[in-house]
């Protein structure tokens, strides 16, 4: 209850009950990339503080190795199980957001974290950049050979060079890469100065952006009517199956506590801004209401409002 009372976690519900009721309510979208951008921001710069002062150790770099692993096996082990279940191609598609992760979601996990005192790794966030774009890249090869199989395919195979270089620079990402790299260079005198920005209004800016993504997921919710039921019980169920196996694999590698619950979200939640962007260009056969509907409507705010609270109550059990 301490977790949903949380200002962050009730401003995400405030604008769940907002976007419902129809209010004129909402967030210019320009505001909504800034603070995106800030949120990253101040995350790789408190990632990059914390390792200043730790090193990289064998068990921080074993973290990074399972998010690597974990990264590459759930889109696999998705698209395994959807597409007898599916069309290829949405299987491909739904496997890939479900593969990848929400920065949002981690972001908010982190503070909640903080609000418990459990400690955890500034490495935890190269590891989440570094789990958004194998999900992406397994899609397109998958693309790519169930368009070769179709007798009526008549798209040319997509550069796995050009999917390489967006995954990779993509702004989001790659500004959360420079944030922790430069706060890894700074040390303490860097987190002294950037204390003002980056942490003293972190919790603010976190309440508006949620606001703004509850507004999102209430228009979200009318985009998976009439989607065959596999998808409603994959978007509820699939994350805590995720959460579940990766706790397994952290208890059999004396992951952490923090570290564990951390991987635990990124593997349960599902991306709803980097993988369908690339999706609409790479698959335009497959609609994007299915995915963005399985993804923002309900696993984010499963994971925001109920995921969080359980999946930490979990691994403070087992861990």
């Amino acid at each position: 209850m301490n977790i949903l009372l949380d200002p962050t976690i009730l401003f995400f519900i405030f604008g769940i009950f907002a976007g419902l009721v129809k209010s004129n309510l909402e967030i210019p979208p320009q505001i909504s990339r800034f603070l995106s951008l800030y949120l990253l921001m101040a995350l790789g710069l408190k990632g990059g503080f914390a390792l200043n002062k730790s090193g990289f150790t064998p068990e921080i770099m074993m973290s990074i190795a399972l998010a690597i692993f974990l990264a590459i096996c759930i889109p696999l082990l998705s698209y395994s199980f959807l597409k007898s279940k599916l069309a290829k191609l949405d299987a491909a598609a739904i496997a890939a957001t479900y593969g990848s992760i929400s920065a949002v979601t981690f972001i908010t996990t982190t503070q909640v974290l903080d609000q418990l005192g459990i400690s955890y790794g500034g490495h935890m966030a190269a590891a989440m950049a570094l789990m958004e774009s194998p999900a992406i890249i397994i899609a397109i090869i998958l693309a790519n050979r169930i368009r070769q199989q179709s007798p009526h395919n008549s798209r040319a195979p997509i550069s796995l060079g050009k999917v390489f270089h967006e995954s990779f620079t993509d702004g989001g990402q790659l500004l959360l890469l420079g944030a922790l790299v430069i706060g890894l260079i700074s040390g303490d005198a860097g987190q002294k100065v950037m204390a003002p920005f980056s942490i003293d209004l972190f919790k603010g800016l976190l309440a508006f952006f949620l606001l703004d993504m509850g507004l999102l997921a209430s228009k979200s919710l009318g985009e998976i009517k009439g989607k065959p039921l596999i998808t409603l019980v994959y978007a509820f169920g699939a994350p805590p199956v995720h959460a579940l196996i990766t706790l397994s694999l952290c208890h059999l590698l004396n992951i952490p506590l923090g570290d564990t619950i951390l991987l635990m979200i990124l593997a349960a939640s599902a991306s709803y801004i980097a993988v369908p962007a690339v999706l609409r260009q790479a698959m335009p056969e497959v609609s994007p209401a299915l995915y963005m509907g399985m993804s923002l409507g309900i696993t984010f705010p499963l994971n925001i409002i109920f995921g969080i609270p359980i999946y930490i109550a979990i691994a403070k059990y087992f861990v």
